[in-house]
């Protein structure tokens, strides 16, 4: 990636470009995840950002005022540098631990529901998602595809494209705002967010790093110390967007799939300009992909229980529960209380809301 160091000063913000060229890479002690990076000069850049105590790394980094962990940082300006979207691609985005396994399923089986034959009685024969795990057919940008200083070559992907992100808004890449791409959107109540993250840290962090208890993570999360965080602003960014360009941004919310999930299948069949025929209405295959993807069918698949679709995870460890208000099992209420007022206080005035929150 040493090469390509001219072409990652030119995708970045003026005031970070000398940062980058003029940053002392001994300037401070090495954190051990930065030295892994395949660019010394990313890693010297990323040093120089400012930083707090991580979750499963020893550090956070805040790079173009989101929070991030130093690979994914050198992935996303690899990713910034050299990825062009395609009018006719599609992009799902979404902030970690909100859904995005069961949106990837759905965006992929419905996209391709003219692929697939419908079987009598209901399901579908030899899916695809009966034995892919859905992040292998639709893989992140940045922690695939351009992951570890890589450029893939992406003319080998069918068209439309679906690609996946936890990107901020601001921070995706120029082409995929200007192309008339498009992205959708999904988010979570925060606490029921946050619970998630914690349970999934617990099982990803390194005993090396130390005790990470509950009151701590809480309070980085209400920080807004968290990967691709603050979650408010990555929630505010994609819902600003999706009002001032509802055609190409489309914005869910978790809660909505799980009260019934069909309606918002058949919404997302509009957004991708591919609505349901009266002849699939008839058939119910709304609703058969509904089951396809279902929390209960994809975990107890064979292909999500073993392997690691997405580097340094489990693929059972993306299953655990997908219930509505779980938060209330694990927080008490003054931090129940304490959430909703970060969230009333982050989102005033921008017609975001949760419902039962």
């Amino acid at each position: 990636m040493q090469n390509l160091i001219p072409l990652i000063i030119m995708g970045l913000p003026e005031t970070q470009q000398h940062q980058l060229g003029d940053v002392d890479s001994q300037a401070e002690s090495v954190d051990p995840e930065t030295a892994k990076l395949s660019c010394p000069a990313t890693a010297a850049f990323i040093r120089s950002l400012p930083k707090e105590r991580g979750w499963r790394t020893p550090f956070l980094y805040k790079y173009q005022n989101f929070w991030c962990q130093p690979r994914e940082i050198q992935a996303i300006i690899n990713l910034q540098t050299h990825f062009k979207a395609h009018r006719s691609d599609i992009i799902i985005a979404t902030i970690p631990k909100s859904g995005t396994t069961w949106l990837k399923a759905l965006l992929y089986a419905t996209l391709n529901r003219g692929r697939y034959e419908i079987r009598g009685g209901g399901g579908f024969q030899s899916h695809p998602l009966l034995f892919s795990n859905s992040h292998d057919l639709v893989p992140f940008l940045e922690y695939k595809l351009y992951a570890n200083g890589q450029i893939p070559d992406l003319g080998v992907f069918d068209s439309p494209r679906i690609f996946a992100t936890h990107v901020p808004y601001p921070a995706l890449p120029g082409s995929v705002k200007t192309s008339g791409a498009k992205v959708v959107y999904l988010c979570r109540n925060p606490l029921d967010t946050f619970i998630s993250s914690w349970h999934f840290i617990k099982n990803v962090r390194h005993d090396s790093l130390g005790d990470f208890t509950m009151d701590r993570a809480f309070d980085m999360f209400c920080r807004g110390v968290v990967g691709f965080g603050p979650f408010w602003e990555h929630m505010l960014g994609y819902w600003k967007q999706s009002i001032a360009n509802p055609n190409r941004v489309l914005f869910l919310k978790y809660e909505d799939m799980k009260d019934d999930v069909v309606p918002v299948i058949e919404k997302l069949a509009e957004f991708l300009g591919m609505g349901f025929s009266p002849e699939e209405e008839a058939a119910g295959v709304a609703a058969e992909i509904a089951n396809l993807c279902s929390f209960e069918t994809q975990k107890e698949l064979e292909v999500n229980k073993t392997g690691k679709s997405i580097s340094g995870f489990e693929n059972w460890s993306l299953f655990r529960k997908g219930e509505v208000g779980d938060w209330v099992n694990h927080l008490s209420p003054e931090m129940g209380d304490k959430m909703r007022q970060v969230v009333v206080e982050k989102l005033a005035g921008s017609g975001l809301t949760f419902s039962g929150f």
